[in-house]
């Protein structure tokens, strides 16, 4: 952080603040963009905790594309094994599709936000006066008293690192945590997507009659979804049987759904 402000401070005769860079981001905005160091130890409160979203949206995902694709196709056509490929291939297709899209929008958060707080470093090396008159004005509208509040503003400024991160949380409500790593993300989603879907097949890898097959993929389907459903409100503290039911509702509307767009295109063709 010292190495920041010193670089800042040696630019200080630039008139704006200096566009976000494309190369690497600097030590002091890389170090807030890293979790910090959490005293408790439920998961629920941990980064990791976090990545159960992900999961939980690549796995509902996987399952609910691919029995809704397994209905439209297995209505509109009769070999299986025609069907089962057409899926695996829907399958790694559609993983790849959801891990680069995780990739590219987590990665463009996470640039966003370091230009913010790159920003904002930039506002408290040369316009320290500013910036102090926004934290009076965040604690007044807390209701503290105004001696409390220069005992807060001292305490804060005083250290670099810790304004930089205050201003961080407080003014542009950027914490470290939000901060999540694009490559990591991206397996995550894709890789839960695929589980998914790949569960969602294996019926049409051992039985060759078409709607006996799509009848077993899509309990399968509803079975794993009421799964999840109920496996997320670890987390979550939602109700078990309400999370459940709605994710298994999603998988019957989206098999349903599925059937009639078959059915219709089989009759048309």
């Amino acid at each position: 952080m010292f190495f920041f402000f010193r670089s800042a401070r040696c630019s200080h005769k630039m008139a704006s603040p200096p566009q976000p860079q494309r190369g690497p981001v600097s030590t002091p905005v890389a170090r807030l963009a890293e979790p910090l160091k959490r005293f408790h130890k439920e998961a629920w409160h941990t980064p990791h905790g976090r990545l159960i979203r992900e999961v939980i949206f690549g796995l509902n995902d996987g399952v609910i594309s691919t029995i809704g694709f397994l209905a439209g196709v297995t209505a509109s056509m009769g070999d299986v094994r025609t069907i089962a490929l057409g899926g695996l291939a829907a399958a790694f297709a559609g993983a790849l599709a959801m891990g680069m899209g995780a990739y590219v929008s987590s990665k463009s958060q996470r640039r966003f936000f370091e230009a913010e707080i790159a920003r904002e470093a930039w506002e408290i090396e040369n316009m320290p006066d500013h910036e102090r008159e926004e934290i009076r004005e965040i604690y007044g509208k807390l209701g503290f008293a105004p001696e409390e509040i220069d005992v807060i503003v001292r305490r804060v400024t005083s250290n670099p690192e810790l304004w930089l991160r205050f201003m961080s949380r407080e003014e542009l409500g950027l914490a470290e945590e939000t901060f999540d790593p694009p490559v990591q993300i991206a397996a995550i989603t894709g890789f839960s997507y695929l589980a998914g879907a790949l569960l969602t097949l294996v019926p049409y890898f051992f039985h060759h009659a078409p709607q006996p097959t799509l009848a077993m993929a899509a309990s399968l389907a509803v079975a794993t979804l009421l799964v999840i459903g109920a496996a997320k409100t670890w987390l979550t503290k939602e109700n078990p049987l309400t999370a459940s039911l709605e994710l298994a509702g999603l998988g019957v509307l989206a098999c349903a759904v599925g059937l009639v767009v078959g059915h219709l295109v089989g009759v048309a063709v």
